[in-house]
């Protein structure tokens, strides 16, 4: 027997609950009924569980997991959203769009800040504790099964089950559209099971050379192999000369047509904060005009203001409250940093001193993003983001001294890295940046959450206007 036709038997749906919406688009997946009654803290071990298993690239194993779900990504319609940064703002801020002309929406994003729980929204919302760890369990039934058909040393990732699990729930919701943003992107990576109805090209940058290629013309053949025929390509307004001539030969060769994001009437009122972002929103408004046009609504600009308004980036230029002036940011690749740089005049005071506190992992270009930190900073500390690919703060330190700064520190643990660099800056009347990478970001908001003495983020406290 086939090994896909034998993931197919023996589960049966079960009856929406009360109050749950139901698609008329296609019936519910199959395998509603949960693997177990897991916390979410059991869900989360699971998937930490997997990291062992690393990346592994093709879309066999994903296409199996989807057999085995029911083929949850095709109960509802997707955007995919592509590009090397602002992809997780660029979600955001369509999904919002979208929710705000009636349509019942959700959003695929990564990686998380603090919990798992953020990589799936409903209706703008987080995914309940509950919802999660009841997803992930049946996506890791749906592996379990998987797993039987494949070679000994072949294994559904984590991120290839946080993706099913997040289909998954997205289809038992019964969403309209879903707005998922890619991994890695490219033709393998775990999201590019979907036939996407738009497909949203933000930038390209020199970033996974390793996997999606050694120059700007191959990231973008790679990114943009998965553009559906006869499907919209929304492209950013920025886009680099060689990575926009692949967007138009592969319109071209697949009867696509090309919509570039321009200037949005929205930006005036922006709660997300930074050059960059209003470029994400301009990106957002063409990306989900187009998919409106082609569900047959028509765009209303209040309903854009609205969104531009309302909508949250964790993480991204977020300033904290108290003294000092604290500013976190997941920067992690150079171009990102140049954008981080060139928005920082908007929240910093002009002429304070600046403290930064640096972490990033191995992979990165940590050489590319010094440069520029470091002509605008009079002290560093570097630190190692939570991950086994943490570059060491030494290292940072010893790129730091080749680029000619000596007033920098190394603290491995970033909450004291950041300690240090307050108390340094609340003595000199300054302001600290925290930047690098988004695991760093991450840690300290999840220690903001546990403590009161480094101050909350002002985000927290606003309430969406909806």
């Amino acid at each position: 027997m086939d090994d896909v036709e034998e993931l197919k038997g023996g589960e049966q749906g079960r009856e929406p609950a009360s109050g749950e919406r139901t698609s008329s688009r296609s019936s519910p997946p199959r395998g509603a009924q949960i693997h177990a009654a897991w916390t979410q803290a059991q869900a989360e071990d699971h998937l930490r569980s997997l990291e062992l298993f690393g990346m592994r690239f093709g879309l066999d194993r994903m296409r199996r997991m989807m057999t085995a779900l029911g083929s949850p990504q095709r109960s509802f319609e997707t955007i995919h959203v592509l590009g090397t940064n602002g992809k997780s703002s660029t979600t955001r801020m369509i999904a919002a769009i979208l929710e705000r002309h009636g349509l019942r929406t959700g959003a695929y994003l990564s990686p998380h800040l603090v919990s798992y729980t953020e990589r799936v929204q409903v209706d703008e919302r987080d995914l309940e504790s509950h919802a999660f760890a009841s997803a992930v369990a049946r996506a890791a039934r749906a592996a379990e099964q998987v797993n039987r058909t494949l070679t000994e040393d072949d294994h559904v990732t984590q991120f290839e089950l946080l993706t099913a699990a997040a289909f998954w729930e997205l289809a038992r919701r019964a969403v309209d559209v879903a707005v998922v943003e890619a991994g890695l992107g490219g033709r393998y990576d775990a999201t590019s099971v979907i036939d996407a109805r738009v497909t949203v090209l933000t930038n390209v940058g020199l970033e996974h050379t390793r996997w999606l290629g050694p120059t700007l013309k191959d990231i973008a053949e790679e990114k943009l192999a998965l553009v559906q025929p006869g499907s919209t390509l929304v492209l950013g307004p920025d886009l680099a000369e060689p990575a926009l001539a692949v967007a138009r030969e592969v319109a071209r060769e697949r009867s696509a047509r090309i919509v570039t994001a321009g200037g949005s009437s929205a930006a005036a009122g922006l709660l997300a904060k930074g050059t960059f972002q209003r470029r994400n929103l301009a990106l957002a408004h063409a990306a989900a005009e187009s998919y409106l046009a082609s569900a047959g609504i028509p765009l209303n600009e209040a309903a854009v203001r609205e969104a531009a308004e309302s909508v949250e980036v964790p993480g991204r230029l977020q300033v904290l409250d108290g003294d000092p002036l604290t500013v976190l940011d997941g920067a992690h690749n150079p171009d990102a940093i140049l954008a981080l740089r060139e928005s920082l005049p908007e929240v910093l005071p002009d002429g304070a001193p600046v403290a930064l506190v640096l972490g990033v992992l191995e992979d990165k270009d940590a050489a590319g993003m010094l440069a520029p930190l470091l002509e605008m900073c009079e002290r560093a500390w570097f630190t190692a983001p939570p991950s086994a690919r943490a570059l060491s703060p030494a290292a940072l330190q010893s790129l730091a001294r080749q680029l000619g700064f000596e007033a920098a520190s190394c603290e491995p643990e970033p909450s004291r890295a950041l300690a240090e660099a307050r108390s340094w800056a609340r003595w000199r009347g300054g302001v600290v940046l925290a930047t690098g990478s988004v695991y760093l970001v991450g840690e300290l908001l999840g220690r903001l959450r546990a403590s009161s003495t480094i101050g909350r983020p002002q985000a927290d406290r606003r309430r969406s206007t909806r």
